[in-house]
């Protein structure tokens, strides 16, 4: 039996295209898609229609649950929070542990969003490099193996991306994949092989950056 993972990185964000956001936010690491960014989901979900994907699992950040929600409305499924697809809890990029929206918040804003899901991997800041592709890496072989065979989409950020897809593929994803706002990275499983067919795809985006930022 086959299994196709999905693994998409959030859209472009607010304080890429106005980085004075920043000093005034109430939640200053955790900020919301741009406009051009909501405008890269939509195109995102589009792309991802016809693909048969069964379930939707997204970082708790803002971006991601609206990335995800984008795909959500057009697939008409639920969005499943889960921490282990989050942020590089970075010390250099972030002076203190995050803070984002509850779980409840976020669904009184966004209703696809399944409450009853708990979330299946940890992540707790500060976090090294090694310890964010570790984690990743060991949250999309849960979620593949826990969902087998059903073809799933994982909403995350440039470090989980990467990591996530090391931890089906290995180290040669650590190269191969280039992880660029909205891309979209495909694994397929044939079998007990994972196999990287799309490595941080564009082409369903009209805009794309030119020099891949993950902060």
């Amino acid at each position: 039996m086959s299994q196709i993972v999905w693994i998409a990185r959030h859209a472009n964000r607010l304080d890429f295209v106005n980085p004075d956001w920043f000093l005034t936010a109430e939640r200053r690491y955790d900020p919301p898609l741009s406009d051009d960014g909501i405008v890269q989901a939509q195109q995102l979900a589009n792309r991802l229609k016809r693909e048969n994907i069964a379930h939707i699992f997204a970082s708790p950040f803002l971006r991601t649950v609206q990335t995800a929600n984008q795909v959500a409305e057009v697939l008409n499924l639920s969005i499943k929070l889960e921490i282990g697809l989050s942020e590089w809890l970075n010390p250099a990029w972030m002076t203190e542990e995050p803070e984002r929206l509850s779980t409840p918040a976020l669904a009184e804003l966004f209703p696809r969003i399944d409450i009853g899901y708990t979330s299946r991997i940890a992540a707790k800041y500060p976090e090294t490099h090694e310890k964010v592709r570790e984690r990743s890496g060991q949250t999309a072989r849960c979620l593949a193996n826990e969902f087998f065979p059903k073809n799933i989409l994982l909403v995350a950020h440039g470090a989980s991306v990467l990591g996530g897809a090391m931890g089906l593929v290995g180290e040669i994803a650590k190269t191969e994949v280039k992880a660029s706002l909205c891309s979209l990275v495909k694994l397929v499983r044939q079998d007990s092989e994972w196999l990287l067919e799309l490595k941080g795809d564009i082409s369903h985006l009209s805009v794309v950056e030119k020099v891949i930022r993950f902060n």
